[in-house]
């Protein structure tokens, strides 16, 4: 009967290292504890211990600092780090430092023993960790929130730093879809090369290729010099390209290409040029909704969403607003604006607010604040009426309300492409792209509803069969005859 796996536990708080002790022994494990990094680093020295589960902060080392020792001395010996310390910039030096798992205190027993049971388990291929990166203190905090809503986003975000897979982030505005993008390419395998980011809700469609892929002389009307593209200047980086659902559809086709086959042609060009980019993709909007509609690629979503990442609302974190707060005013002190705090009642009452414009509409309230208000503690009233004219439930992606209008069903749908701009003001061109919007399920359903016969179709909707055609051509819509 083989022996059982000695599993070595470094924590200096006493009521954590027994209840590890208990759990992990009813489970038939050799279980050795200790407070002090100094006594688990000899038990290393003498080659024992099948498992290491330790924390971040110890009395005398930081857990953390003895990751890269313990691998160059015991390659194949697993790591679990555990910690307080519940921020991004833990779990990615976790990660990339070599640890099998990092684990947010405080943690789930359950969760820690599925850990404990997979890495005994899992054969010994290559565990991850990239060379270390010279990052900066944990002051500098890209991401803020210790809930366990954001504390999931940080283990999925640290597990993607040393790879270069397509990722898919979706949330609603104003929740960090930008930063999140940002510090995957910071603390990333590609943080030496750009980081270029494209919002397609603010570039006219019939310039978006051209935005993306750069352009040839002569190419259109107006084409007097060769131009590069958002994929040339992000070479051997990072392209963000925020808000994909708003991507016309021929663009989608030439993006879906160089997906496939990692190379593009700028606009007017024939030379493919080699796509050496990392590809995260952000939107506010239901995709899968859109697909349905005929308004985006089925297989340029599932292209790319190889790896999602749904960020929560901020109602849905709201123990995070202190944090939030707290870092916005010290944010707004470093700029030049009076150094604020608030009260206990005041923030209270920021955390039961519903929050429909997320963190950005939080950060907007406190810089308000700083600039405004003369007194050093903000208190309760004040909160109260700067709040009472704020929306109390989130507006977007609602749906459709009882007794609406198709009407007042479009313009809430068109107060996104506002809200999602500081100034209020899209990008020119919204006419054209309202009117695609709108004409693209219309003429689906008419030609659905006729079974794809176009001459049925142009007499329900009024128009002539060419210009239906021609409609229909300018879309990239599909006409599948006798199915309903």
């Amino acid at each position: 009967m083989a022996a059982p796996s000695t599993i070595l536990v470094a924590d200096d708080d006493r009521a954590i290292r027994t209840v590890l002790s208990q759990a992990l022994g009813r489970l038939g494990y050799d279980v050795r504890t200790t407070g002090t990094a100094a006594s688990l680093w000899s038990w290393l020295e003498q080659g024992q211990g099948d498992l290491v589960i330790t924390d971040v902060v110890m009395p005398d080392e930081n857990g953390l600092d003895m990751l890269p020792r313990i691998k160059r001395a015991r390659p194949d010996l697993r790591v679990v780090v555990m910690s307080a310390q519940n921020t991004l910039l833990t779990a990615v030096k976790a990660t990339e430092r070599g640890a099998f798992e990092y684990l947010p205190k405080p943690f789930d027993l359950k969760e820690l023993i599925n850990v404990v049971e997979r890495a005994l388990t899992t054969p010994r291929t290559a565990d991850g960790g990239a060379a270390p990166n010279d990052m900066e203190g944990d002051e500098r905090l890209p991401l803020i929130g210790r809930s366990p809503a954001m504390q999931e986003i940080y283990r999925i975000m640290a597990r993607l730093m040393a790879t270069d897979l397509t990722v898919m982030i979706a949330g609603e505005s104003g929740t960090g879809k930008e930063l999140v993008a940002r510090a995957l390419h910071d603390y990333g395998k590609r943080r030496a090369g750009p980081f270029v980011a494209i919002n397609m809700a603010a570039i006219p469609r019939e310039l978006i290729e051209s935005e993306l892929f750069g352009h040839e002389r002569g190419a259109f009307t107006g084409a007097t010099q060769r131009s590069t593209g958002r994929f040339e200047q992000a070479q051997g980086g990072t392209l963000f390209l925020d808000e994909i659902g708003d991507m016309p559809m021929e663009a989608q086709t030439r993006l879906l290409r160089v997906l496939q086959e990692g190379e593009y042609t700028t606009v007017g060009g024939r030379t493919p040029i080699r796509a050496d980019v990392r590809i995260i993709a952000a939107t506010h909007r239901d995709l899968r909704h859109h697909i349905r509609q005929g308004l985006f690629r089925e297989d340029l979503f599932y292209r790319l969403n190889v790896v999602p990442i749904k960020l929560p609302a901020l109602r849905d974190r709201l123990e995070d607003v202190p944090a939030l707060v707290s870092h916005f005013l010290g944010q707004a002190s470093r700029e030049g604006l009076p150094l604020k705090s608030l009260s206990k009642a005041a923030l209270d009452q920021l955390s039961n607010h519903n929050w429909p414009g997320n963190v950005r509409e939080l950060e907007n309230l406190v810089r308000r604040l700083a600039a405004l208000y003369s007194q050093e503690v903000i208190s309760a009233d004040v909160i109260a009426e700067e709040l009472k004219d704020l929306p109390a439930s989130p507006s977007e992606e609602a749906g459709p309300r009882r007794n609406e209008t198709l009407g007042e069903a479009v313009e809430r749908h068109l107060r996104d492409h506002f809200d999602a701009h500081a100034d209020g003001l899209p990008a020119p061109g919204l006419y054209d792209r309202v009117l695609a919007e709108v004409e693209r399920p219309l003429l689906s359903l008419s030609l659905a509803a006729t079974r794809g016969n176009q001459i049925k179709a142009a007499q329900l909707l009024g128009i002539n069969r060419n210009t239906l055609r021609k409609k229909l051509r300018e879309l990239d819509i599909q006409v599948v005859r006798g199915v309903k």
